[in-house]
């Protein structure tokens, strides 16, 4: 999972080559006066491109806050919406202020949908949504900005949920895991569903020390109270904004027994959403790829998997990215 962060980081210098502007890390007004701001520059040179250099960040002068006209974000209602608007921006940056990290576009501060200043935890989760924005060309696409999404729902918590109803929220999906349910026709099918998905239940039972199993009634599987009772116990170990990535991440795969393979690293990206597919990829090497919409759909799959198991990660590492600072 780390490697995808640094996928990002490496992609995020890349795109600070454009003539727009870039990436501006700064450290707000604080405790201590001494801080320097820090400036997330690209290296150059042959055989540099996109490589990841704390050796290359210069020191710039404190920035101060200004006090402009701040931007109200829109939630990202799913793939249903698609909101655009015209980019207004040149420069994205990163401002250290009391209550963690804050992204600015030029000099207006964000802000979630319900007027909160939007501020996030950890530095390295700070630099993927600035990444987010900076990658943004001429039109401001929001529903392809997930992390910017989840930043927003875990700040505004639109739904008023508490920790344990969001637990709780992630465990029902065992009672219509798609990887539990089994058909038992055309034999072929059967007989992939048992050799793909197998596996992940068999480990998902060692690791956790569970009973999952699988079932080919339209009822489903029956899981175990106990079950649902370590998987409860084992999800309360992460805090509220983790929570949520993994919500998010389950009900893209449809699958709980997928996202905690994904996010215990014992499955990549690409494998847990194509297990998650796994039926409807059958029917496409059958019958065929509709190529702009089945190839789509597995992209945005993807892509929103990716953005949610990486928010889970980023929101679980307590610690900031730590850089060196060139000293004048």
């Amino acid at each position: 999972m780390w490697r995808s962060c640094l996928r990002l980081w490496d992609e995020g210098r890349r795109l600070l080559n454009r003539p727009r502007g870039g990436l501006i890390a700064s450290v707000g007004p604080g405790p201590n006066p001494r801080l320097q701001a820090r400036a997330y520059a690209p290296l150059t040179g042959p055989g540099t491109e996109g490589a990841w250099n704390p050796g290359s960040l210069a020191s710039r002068p404190l920035s101060l806050q200004v006090s402009w006209p701040s931007l109200l974000l829109p939630y990202h209602l799913g793939g249903g919406l698609r909101e655009e608007r015209k980019r207004f921006y040149q420069n994205v940056s990163i401002t250290q202020g009391e209550g963690g990290f804050e992204i600015n576009l030029d000099h207006r501060k964000l802000k979630t949908p319900q007027a909160k200043l939007f501020t996030v935890p950890s530095e390295a989760l700070a630099i993927a949504v600035a990444t987010e924005w900076d990658s943004q060309q001429d039109t401001i696409k929001f529903y392809t900005m997930h992390l910017t999404t989840l930043c927003n729902t875990s700040l505004d918590n639109p739904t008023q949920r508490n920790k344990d109803q969001l637990i709780r929220a992630a465990v029902k999906f065992l009672d219509t895991d798609t990887i539990c349910y089994r058909v038992e026709e055309p034999e072929t099918l059967v007989e992939l569903q048992k050799n793909e998905w197998d596996p992940v239940i068999e480990w998902a039972e060692k690791r956790y020390g569970v009973e999952i199993g699988s079932s080919t009634s339209i009822m489903g599987p029956s899981i175990p109270a106990r079950t649902q009772e370590v998987l409860i116990s084992h999800l309360a170990s992460y805090n509220m904004w983790a929570l949520q990535g993994i919500e998010f991440v389950v009900t893209q795969l449809k699958s709980m027994v997928l996202t905690l393979g994904l996010i215990d690293l014992r499955l990549t990206v690409e494998q847990a959403v194509l297990l998650s597919r796994l039926e409807e990829e059958y029917q496409i090497q059958k019958w065929g790829n509709i190529e702009w919409a089945h190839d789509y759909e597995l992209q945005e799959l993807r892509a929103r998997t990716a953005a949610g198991a990486l928010f889970v990660h980023l929101c679980s590492e307590s610690t900031t990215v730590k850089h060196k600072l060139l000293r004048e």
